[in-house]
């Protein structure tokens, strides 16, 4: 006998999924940072949606938030949840190594 899947296993099923917490450090005034804003804003809705945290934070209005993070370089993004905390630098304009930096992707 085939086991139907009831609404309750499948939220359940839903909610297993890891939930990400993402700051992403820029500096707006930068072409490398809006760009990394638009691709993470990107993959956030069509591979976490529903899922995801996304914080951006500005550097030059909140720069206690990048020295605390030992922010050396933007755009700078860290993957907080789910471990392990990963850090991403640079214009984040190759998706494959965005998805593969948040464990979204393997390498081929």
């Amino acid at each position: 006998m085939k086991k139907v899947p009831n609404k309750i296993s499948l939220a359940a099923k839903r909610k297993r999924q890891p939930e990400y917490v993402l700051r992403l450090y820029v500096s707006r005034s930068t072409l490398k940072s809006e760009r990394a804003v638009e691709t993470i804003k990107q993959v956030c809705e069509q591979h976490l949606k529903g899922r995801y945290d996304l914080e951006v934070i500005d550097i030059t209005r909140q720069a206690n938030l990048a020295r605390d993070e030992q922010i050396v370089a933007v755009p700078t993004l860290i993957k907080r949840l789910p471990l392990p905390l990963q850090r991403l630098v640079g214009d984040m304009s190759d998706l494959d190594e965005v998805l593969f930096g948040l464990d979204l992707r393997m390498r081929e």
